[in-house]
């Protein structure tokens, strides 16, 4: 048999045409939960600095409330905290941490509560002035929604962790209209794995949430802009941009760490600590009143110059500091819309000093920096701020600073604001993965072809004797009769059988005797991986391998032993060091053979 007519690309998924079918219908509810979420925010920002029952879109910093505004905060962080503690504390934090958490180590399983008490704690905090973003708070929903369809389904936790990211990524794509970033992040955050089976669905949501965007949030892009071509100059910017944001994303990280740190030395109870937060969000909002709030309108203001250098580096300060200090006091919002705002505000201020390409280049390639090393997602940061401009003519210096940036940050911070979080909880996340190098090779890449079996017409008191005496060689043997696997024989099961102590039995012809069990089998083009599991399942050392699952004629036998070969294999590639050439180097002298 040709080896082309069963080796695959990717593997069948039969379940897959059912799982997208959900995750479509997901993505149209998480756009539709997004839009309710934002009628949220729009509408406790206008009952909180407004005192207006109202959904109109308007920005907290147009308030007149005074020194009054001081307070606001608090009274947000404080119906929050109780929220919390007596509805579910899975509502504390920015969301990605808490989906990861979930995927990982809880079977993909979320509560009904997060789903509704999470998009109105986000709603109250960012109303009453809280400097974050809906995004967040939308992938816990969407996310919460994805897991909660697939707990009414038979599916698996494999299953059930693709439908919830396919929730919290169409949720993203509905907010900010960037389906291609929102798939992104799903593979670069949320999904751990490379495979068809769960790409697909989450693309399809995507598609079908930014779809649906239109008939709530418009088309186009939500931050449009256009700036020249870039010349060779601008690399050298790039290179400085990216560092500076690579050493911002850093300070942020470690900052937010350091302030949850102090609130958990506080003497009260951690229901408080939003309301204390809220104070210090007050104080900043009374100082700077456009760094409350999502902050959307500031965004666009930074990405086209529209605001003076020393308000920039004011917003830019006062932004970070309340964000930083409300993250840290556990309350309810994102970090995607508070990063853009940093980044931007810093490639404001660098823009006046960074040689080639026009200003306006800067806020945009700062803002993709700073999102990407503080998320350890470069790919998303870079899709996200095309998403979000358009701007095409900008995605060689988004390419070159953001990953600059996430190279700083990967070598100096040893974990991302997404994964610290989830470490401090007991868990460690490794971010890196490749191709299992058990998925690389197949069966028969490492089977023995040489296998020692055992005559099917043995009797079981012969088989006994001869292969499970004193001189026994292996664990088990494969029975075969003509060629063709009978069954598999091993000490317990037949030691059960002498054990019952009637000669009928063990005069028995060992293939009838084994005829009721049916044998497991690998198949030659079956995966390492595939069989490693299978030994796993069934609690066996050896498989014996067969041509075909109809005619099971008997072609080898692999062991546990032979599925170490592929991390041999490995192990060669990472770390055996080789060279094939010597460089020569030509003197110009010439050299003649000896004169005989």
């Amino acid at each position: 048999m040709s080896l082309d007519t069963h080796k695959r690309d990717f593997s069948i998924n039969a379940r897959l045409p059912g799982i997208s079918t959900l995750a479509a219908g997901i993505g149209a509810l998480s756009t539709f939960a997004a839009f309710l979420l934002l009628g949220l925010i729009h509408l406790f920002t206008n009952l909180f600095f407004f005192q207006e029952f109202s959904f109109a879109d308007r920005s907290p910093a147009l308030n007149t409330l005074g020194a009054w505004v001081i307070v606001i905060p608090a009274v947000g962080g404080l119906i929050v905290g109780l929220m919390a503690r007596y509805g579910s504390d899975k509502i504390r934090g920015h969301g990605i941490p808490e989906a990861i958490e979930a995927i990982l180590f809880g079977k993909s399983r979320m509560s009904p509560k997060v789903a509704i008490l999470k998009p109105l704690s986000s709603g109250i905090v960012i109303g009453s002035g809280g400097p974050f973003g809906a995004e967040g708070p939308i992938i816990m929903t969407g996310g919460a929604l994805g897991s909660l369809i697939a707990q009414c389904v038979k599916v698996t936790s494999a299953e059930r962790k693709t439908l919830l990211v396919a929730g919290a990524a169409a949720g993203m794509t509905a907010v900010f209209g960037t389906p291609l970033a929102a798939v992104l992040l799903a593979v670069e955050l949320l999904l751990f794995e490379w495979r068809p089976r769960s790409f697909l669905p989450v693309a399809l949501a995507c598609a079908v949430a930014g779809f649906a965007r239109a008939a709530f949030f418009g088309t186009g892009a939500l931050f449009p802009l256009e700036t020249a071509s870039p010349g060779a100059l601008s690399l050298l910017s790039c290179i400085i941009a990216g560092l500076v944001s690579g050493a911002l994303a850093t300070g942020l990280s470690t900052a937010l760490y350091k302030t949850e740190d102090l609130f958990g030395k506080l003497p009260v109870h951690w229901m408080w600590w939003p309301a204390l937060g809220g104070i210090v969000i007050g104080i900043g909002g009374f100082l700077e009143p456009r760094a409350l709030g999502v902050g959307y309108d500031v965004i666009g203001d930074l990405l086209h110059q529209h605001i003076a250098i020393q308000i920039a580096l004011a917003i830019l300060i006062v932004k970070a500091v309340i964000w930083v200090v409300a993250l840290g006091s556990g309350t309810s919002g994102g970090v995607l819309a508070p990063l853009l705002m940093l980044g931007a505000g810093l490639g404001v201020v660098l823009a006046h000093v960074l040689p080639g390409g026009e200003p306006a280049l800067w806020p945009l390639v700062c803002m993709a920096a700073t999102l990407g090393a503080t998320l350890g997602a470069p790919l998303t940061a870079i899709a996200f701020a095309f998403g979000l401009t358009h701007d095409s003519n900008a995605l060689l210096p988004l390419l070159a600073a953001t990953l600059i940036a996430h190279g700083f940050a990967t070598v100096v911070m040893k974990r991302s604001i997404m994964t610290e979080k989830i470490a401090r909880r007991g868990y460690h996340i490794y971010r890196e993965y490749g191709v299992d190098p058990l998925e690389r090779q197949h069966v028969d890449e490492v089977m023995s072809r040489a296998v020692e079996t055992i005559d099917g017409d043995m009797s079981v008191r012969e088989a006994l004797a001869t292969y499970f005496g004193t001189t026994q060689k292996h664990r088990a043997y494969p029975v075969v009769r003509e060629g063709v696997l009978a069954g598999v024989a091993d000490r317990a099961a037949l030691e059960k059988i002498r054990d019952a102590q009637t000669d009928a039995t063990l005069d028995l012809r060992l293939a009838d005797a084994l005829r009721h069990h049916a044998p497991a089998f690998a198949l030659p083009g079956e995966t390492c991986r595939l069989v490693a599991t299978r030994l796993a399942v069934h609690g066996l050392e050896r498989l014996p391998v067969v041509a075909d699952a109809g005619t099971l004629q008997l072609v080898g036998i692999v062991s546990r032993s032979d599925l170490v070969k592929p991390s041999l294999v490995h192990f060669d590639e990472e770390h055996k060091k080789e060279r094939f050439q010597r460089l020569r180097v030509h003197t110009g002298k010439r050299h003649f053979p000896p004169v005989r």
